[in-house]
């Protein structure tokens, strides 16, 4: 059984770019609330923040929310409800850093994801031993073309961009989240005794 690792989770909606850099919001969308919490839960992370300031955006992701883990289908699908309850709605990257610091004990660790090499990118491995050592981190995760500049410039780390073996890179944020969830947390051992 996964044990909850010292590791959040926050999709930023907003401050984003599109894909003319321009600083924009994007829309809260049902398959990356429920994609990003299932992976979140069977990786042990602690919480999925959902980050928009938009009133409606963030009344339709409790109303999604609501529907899996108090409404009619927390009785139908209580595993989905079990990913869901990790979700918290919150308007700024500000509210993820107050909540994971207050559940930490410590300011955590702000690491971020890009489609591009980044200056300051830590490997998987570095990152691990600190969340092995109970260092808390958060991991964001950017909606649109990625993570507007003033929310970068607030990231400790980076990590290395997903990469296929071709020069396409334009995964879904959920697939890249899962990715980046496995590589990070990830049973590391080998297989070999399941395969024979």
């Amino acid at each position: 059984m996964q044990t909850e690792t010292h590791v959040d989770v926050a999709l930023i909606h907003f401050p984003v770019v599109n894909r003319n850099d321009e600083r924009i919001g994007s829309a809260v969308t049902n398959l990356d609330l429920h994609d990003i919490a299932r992976a979140s839960k069977t990786y042990g992370v602690n919480s999925y923040w959902v980050v928009t300031p938009d009133a409606q955006q963030q009344e339709l992701a409790a109303q999604i929310v609501g529907h899996w883990t108090h409404g009619y289908g927390s009785k139908v699908n209580a595993d989905r409800g079990a990913a869901l309850s990790l979700i918290k709605i919150c308007s700024s990257l500000n509210d993820v850093l107050a909540g994971s610091a207050e559940h930490y004990g410590n300011p955590p660790l702000l690491v971020a994801t890009s489609a591009v090499c980044r200056e300051n990118t830590i490997t998987y491995n570095t990152l691990r031993k600190k969340i092995d050592n109970d260092c808390g981190v958060v991991l964001l995760f950017g909606t649109a073309w990625g993570l507007a500049p003033e929310i970068c410039q607030q990231v400790d780390y980076f990590l290395p961009p997903v990469g296929g073996k071709g020069t396409y890179n334009h995964l879904s944020v959920r697939s890249a989240a899962s990715i980046v969830l496995d590589r990070l947390l990830g049973d590391r051992e080998d297989n070999e005794k399941t395969s024979t």
